[in-house]
């Protein structure tokens, strides 16, 4: 039973992946992340106030490298979803589990103890290959740039897993570590969008506008249902159904935005999700208390 939290956890990420791509067309990524922000700061205060959760913090320089981190995956997550096939994007930002199989290796080598680290090696190397795979067709149509983008979601997003792990270990409690993020989601869109620019909301599609609480709600959603799969249900089934957000994306994106994604591209997420899948059982069995996927 507690499996299907991961499973709705998944189609909830999807279908805020899907607001993302819709308001996307009208609002550049860090206006979205900072009204996602503005959402999810007021739900966890709400939260917390009524669990009796104080939001003072001792470690508040750890909350700030956590939320920097974690912002800077979220802003690249969503100029990749707007910018790319809606599978694609999803695909990417799932690697966390891959670059943290890929931190493990350097940090035996770094360390100069490589042990036995053949497998969790076949299993990087099989899923940079799907990434040149996925990427391949969208060359033609100059969307590298924003491939790279969508990897580098991927990768602050397992950079952040080691942060919310060390806050983790010192006690701090998982809503208020939330609360934080979000303070931090909020500060960064601001000040990206006071850079970039707020979009003059006259300029707006309602059809964007209307998306905009969906994104926040969805997100704040999704995070607490995947909380709940990972609380009470197997780490290693719970962590391995996360990919279906793959699936759920792709079957929007065939369905609502018509996306059509090559053999190719097809064989490029298979691989993809097989050695994340396969690295996550690793990484699980060396570390059965790792934290939870990020997103």
């Amino acid at each position: 039973m507690q499996a299907l939290w991961m499973v709705l956890a998944a189609f909830l990420f999807a279908t805020m992946a899907v607001g993302v791509k819709m308001a996307g067309a009208d609002f550049n990524a860090f206006e979205l992340v900072f009204y996602r922000g503005v959402i999810s700061v007021v739900f966890m205060a709400m939260v917390l106030r009524s669990r009796g959760v104080s939001i003072a913090t001792k470690y508040p320089f750890m909350h700030a490298w956590r939320s920097m981190i974690g912002v800077f995956s979220m802003v690249c997550w969503f100029y990749a979803i707007a910018h790319l096939p809606l599978a694609t994007a999803m695909t990417l930002n799932y690697m966390s589990g891959v670059w943290m199989a890929a931190f493990v290796i350097g940090g035996a080598v770094l360390y100069g103890k490589p042990g036995n680290q053949g497998m969790l090696m076949a299993t990087v190397l099989v899923s940079f290959t799907g990434v040149i795979l996925l990427l391949q067709p969208s060359l033609a149509e100059n969307q590298l740039f924003a491939g790279l983008i969508g990897l580098l979601s991927g990768l602050g997003a397992a950079m952040a897993l080691l942060q919310v792990a060390s806050l983790g270990r010192i006690g701090e409690p998982e809503g208020r570590v939330v609360f934080y993020f979000s303070i931090g989601t909020l500060l960064v869109g601001l000040a990206g969008s006071l850079w970039t620019g707020f979009t003059p909301w006259s300029s707006v599609r309602w059809q964007a506008l209307a998306w905009l609480l969906p994104i926040g709600v969805l997100a704040t959603l999704g995070q607490w249902t995947m909380t709940r799969a990972y609380s009470r249900g197997s780490t290693l089934l719970v962590a391995n159904l996360a990919y279906l957000g793959i699936v759920f994306s792709g079957g929007y994106g065939l369905l609502l935005f018509g996306e059509q994604i090559t053999a190719v591209g097809w064989a490029g997420i298979a691989m993809i999700l097989v050695s994340g899948v396969t690295a996550t059982v690793l990484r699980t069995r060396a570390l059965p208390n790792a934290p939870a996927d990020e997103h």
